[in-house]
């Protein structure tokens, strides 16, 4: 069979385009922060690299490409993330323990791959069953691109010397004034993907769901009105939190976003451009769920569900924030795991997170759509994450 030769020249451009990237994401990187894994959540950049080239070598190249010799075989133990199909992994919290392989080993494999991925998708192989998993595959790598900007951030944020990634980039920011209000009658919707193009398989299951009069917030909450927050005593007041987001609050001596220091009486901020003043007027960004929900208390309203935040999507700006939803991270009505280790990559997750939807400032191009379902746990806020209000 001879592949179509102007599919094969978009494939080819596409996967070349996508792997590029990710390099250029960590050009500006010294080669010691490659290394650096401050907290089991953060994965040195480094590891990215290795373990979204790994994807390719271990689910399209060694299965589907006779005579494939993988580059190296401990690589499988070193760069499996969670696949308990694939086989025995290094423990999560020591991927920075591995000075070895070094970073231009890992550049070597990245080569390595790629040149034989870009033969692979030129040659008779490369076959329309295959073509879903390579979609897959890229996916999987812009989710990790937007994890390197998150983990970079940080690796450099946590250095005592407030290290900038870039700065002469020019900082986003995402101004908005006021809480206006979009009113959404009591009725039967849809919600879940459909139509042609790439989604995960937790976004697939388009369903009928009832929902009550509901309003939702035009704009996301600024810094402004979460210094409000602060100030009034939101962090030192038990009423507006869950009681396992007020044990976390004392244990943690919780008391502002991530990346905001309290210095010589002004509030500062952590950017990729390096410590700043507060920019009062942008959209808060860095929160946990226990602290959306706890502001949202505090305002008298409460956080979107994820089927709410879908439907109003197409009347407000969305995707400088991860927005925290007040719903649990589950399937949706038939919801099928596909078998093997691709399987893995979503359901075995749907416990005990919450979902966030929208986009972020670190999401790539063309990598966000408004059924994509996000996850984390609870407590975490070292993403993009930001808070819209409803009631």
């Amino acid at each position: 069979m001879t592949p179509n030769t102007t599919i094969t020249i978009d494939l080819v451009k596409k996967f070349t385009e996508i792997r590029q990237h990710s390099e250029k994401i960590c050009a500006p990187l010294e080669i010691e922060d490659y290394v650096v894994q401050p907290i089991v959540d953060v994965s040195p950049p480094k590891w990215h690299l290795g373990h979204t080239t790994w994807f390719f070598e271990t689910f399209i190249l060694l299965p589907n490409y006779p005579g494939y010799k993988v580059f190296d075989a401990q690589y499988n133990f070193v760069f499996n993330s969670y696949y308990e199909t694939i086989g025995s992994r290094v423990i999560r919290t020591d991927r920075g323990n591995l000075s070895r392989p070094s970073v231009s080993d890992i550049y070597r494999y990245r080569k390595y791959v790629d040149h034989e991925m870009e033969i692979f998708l030129q040659s008779e192989y490369m076959t329309e069953a295959i073509e879903s998993l390579l979609e897959l595959g890229l996916n999987h790598e812009q989710q990790h691109q937007e994890l390197l900007m998150t983990d970079i951030k940080y690796i450099l944020g946590h250095n005592p010397l407030f290290p900038a990634y870039n700065a002469e980039e020019k900082p986003i920011t995402n101004h908005s004034a006021g809480q206006n209000m979009i009113a959404f009658s009591a009725g039967v919707y849809e919600i879940g993907f459909q139509g042609e193009g790439f989604c995960f398989d937790n976004e697939l299951g388009r369903h009928k769901v009832y929902l009550d009069d509901f309003k939702i917030a035009a704009q996301l909450v600024t810094n402004r009105e979460y210094l409000e927050f602060m100030e009034d005593g939101g962090y030192h007041d038990f009423r507006y939190w869950h009681a396992e987001g007020w044990d976390w609050v004392k244990q943690n001596n919780a008391e502002s976003p991530l990346y905001w220091h309290l210095i010589d009486g002004e509030w500062m901020n952590y950017t990729l451009n390096g410590l700043q003043p507060i920019d009062h007027d942008d959209a808060v960004c860095h929160i946990s769920f226990y602290e959306a929900s706890a502001f949202a208390a505090w305002k008298g309203m409460r956080l979107p569900t994820e089927a709410e935040w879908e439907i109003a999507s197409a009347h407000f700006e969305w995707g400088s924030r991860w927005e925290w939803t007040n719903s649990a991270y589950l399937p949706y009505p038939g919801f099928k795991k596909e078998p093997g280790a691709v399987g893995e990559y979503n359901g075995k997750f749907m416990v005990n997170q919450m979902v966030l939807r929208g986009a972020s400032e670190a999401t790539p191009q063309a990598h966000s759509r408004n059924t994509y379902r996000n996850f984390f746990q609870t407590n975490l806020k070292w993403q993009f994450t930001g808070i819209r209000l409803a009631q």
